[in-house]
């Protein structure tokens, strides 16, 4: 699983918020744990498999936002007993 950062401007109340969430839901199937922040100017989400960045670009760019950079990490689940 990974963990995928999309850097945005553009977003500016809790509605342009929604908006991200629901493209970046729309166009990526798998992804879970969907979040944008306007005040940190991204949106973060982890993913199964491949995530076409061009696409996402495109689909979020195609609502009025800029993407300035989509980067992504291997994410490892944090257990809470040490596991």
């Amino acid at each position: 699983m990974e963990k995928i950062t999309i850097k945005i401007d553009g977003m500016m109340c809790g509605m342009c918020e929604a908006h991200v969430c629901d493209m970046i839901r729309k166009n990526v199937p798998s992804a879970k744990k969907v979040k944008a922040s306007r005040i940190s100017k991204e949106a973060t989400f982890l993913a199964d498999g491949n995530v076409d960045e061009e696409e996402l670009k495109k689909a979020i760019e195609g609502t009025g936002y800029t993407v300035l950079a989509i980067s992504s990490e291997l994410y490892k689940k944090r257990w809470l007993f040490g596991k």
